[in-house]
């Protein structure tokens, strides 16, 4: 059925978060959870949802920049716009007056991947598959065609990237199926916070063990005895056997999915997270310490945007066995092109609304599986869960095709608010979205939105009372 784009209205919602020192680490100390939400209307019944996430102050910044984006789909014929997923993509970051104020990063291009995230569940939801069917479901071309490309074919063309892709498409059926009955890897932050407790700590931890994960990554990054101290707290737990759930054995250190990884004797993996605090030489010489805790990596070890600074703290804890990891904060493709150029990451960490929506996540990733790195999505935060299974499955199934050695973050945080929460199984693994209405999972309660939007939501006007 034919349909138009007819309006948009925005939402600032912001959860109050800092009460609980969720989210706190040695850069952000004072976190409330946001989401600058998007809802784009058509002349049907199909909406499409979106959000962007920010941590409080400036959510209102976004939703500003949101509207101005959404303003250039409306009177736009729908299936036109899904026809070719790349050129809307490019039609959306083109208006030169709002390109300025970016160009292609900061506040406008996180506002674009809202907006983008929103076309792309809309356009889901018109299919009735979740995202991550609907996308895995293209051929190689159609593929192609949805991603964007612009400024980085010096490190992967249009031809090389169908060539990757018509490589594995005779095998994603398997992967599909093999990954409906397992789950996507997951790992656990939401132990690690820099504001809590030891005890809260040393509780999460032995929970999350319980619950069947074995990566758990560790914020770090204000005092070096402290986080020494907390370490060794996480690691007494997790490298030891009679804290794993009834009838689990350990896991082999050794096995190809551990391997390189500073696994533990039970398998268990420790990261740790510094959050951009330091400088270069301050980055090497800080972790250098922290070797007895045996970290994977470190990630956001510097500023998200020193590339050359990232290849020089990598190089400098290799002989340590510390990999290197960022991606939260790399605002566009192009930061991931050269991070990847360079060789200064061992991991990559997309976020799914940093990056401007799919669209741009699909050209990391492919770039990703081009020089083999590891993709472990960002998922901290609020409704980010929801978004980043759904790329990790694409990953999997259609791009990279391997799973096992990859790890997407979980936090338990404000899953309650979405119609189609994510999951976890007893194995400590993502379960598949698989409601046909789902699109990109990330419409969020009415009442929700009710109470929580900033500043007249039913909560805050609470707590302004008090």
């Amino acid at each position: 059925m034919a349909a138009t784009i007819t309006g948009f209205e925005t939402h600032d919602v912001r959860f109050p978060t800092s009460l609980t020192g969720d989210g706190t680490d040695a850069m952000n100390t004072d976190c409330d959870y946001s989401s600058a939400y998007v809802t784009l209307f058509t002349s049907t019944d199909i909406v499409g949802h979106g959000m962007t996430f920010t941590i409080g102050r400036g959510n209102d910044i976004v939703c500003a920049a949101i509207r101005e984006l959404a303003q250039r789909l409306v009177g736009k014929d729908t299936e036109e716009l899904f026809a070719n997923m790349g050129k809307t993509w490019d039609y959306l970051n083109a208006d030169p007056q709002l390109r300025w104020i970016g160009p292609e990063k900061g506040v406008i291009h996180i506002a674009l991947g809202a907006v983008n995230n929103a076309l792309w569940d809309m356009y889901a939801r018109s299919r009735k598959k979740p995202l991550w069917k609907l996308i895995v479901d293209m051929t190689p071309e159609e593929l192609v065609s949805a991603t964007a490309f612009r400024y980085i074919t010096d490190a992967i063309t249009r031809e090389e990237a169908l060539a990757m892709l018509q490589a594995k498409a005779a095998t994603k059926a398997e992967r599909e199926a093999r990954v409906r009955e397992l789950g996507y890897p997951a790992y656990v932050t939401s132990a690690g916070w820099l504001g809590y407790s030891d005890e809260k700590v040393a509780r999460l931890t032995r929970e999350a063990v319980e619950a069947g994960f074995n990566h758990f990554k560790m914020k770090v990054g204000a005092d070096r005895d402290s986080d020494l101290r907390r370490g060794k707290i996480i690691r007494s737990i997790i490298d030891d056997p009679q804290y794993l759930p009834p009838g689990a054995t350990p896991r082999d250190p050794d096995a190809p999915e551990l391997r390189g990884k500073n696994a533990g004797p039970t398998g268990a993996v420790l990261m740790i997270d510094a959050n951009q605090v330091w400088d270069v030489p301050q980055a090497i010489e800080y972790v250098k310490g922290l070797e007895e805790i045996k970290p994977w990596f470190i990630e956001e070890p510097t500023a998200p945007d020193d590339i050359l600074g990232h290849a020089a703290i990598r190089k400098a804890l290799k002989p340590y066995g510390i990999g290197v990891a960022t991606g939260e904060h790399a605002h566009n493709r192009m930061v991931f092109k050269q991070l990847l150029q360079a060789e200064a990451i061992d991991v990559c960490q997309i976020d799914s609304c940093r990056l401007a929506g799919v669209s741009e996540v699909l050209s990391v990733l492919l770039m990703a599986a081009k020089f083999g790195v590891t993709v472990c999505p960002h998922a901290g935060g609020v409704g980010l869960c929801e978004y980043v299974i759904h790329l990790s499955l694409i990953d999997y199934i259609a791009v990279s095709g391997t799973m096992e050695r990859n790890v997407l973050e979980f936090v338990d945080h404000l899953h309650e608010h979405f119609l189609y929460p994510c999951s976890i199984n007893k194995n400590g693994r993502y379960n598949v979205p698989n409601d046909a209405n789902e699109g990109y999972s990330i419409e969020m309660h009415k009442n929700s939105i009710a109470e929580y939007e900033w500043p007249n939501g039913s909560y805050w006007v609470s707590a302004k009372a008090k």
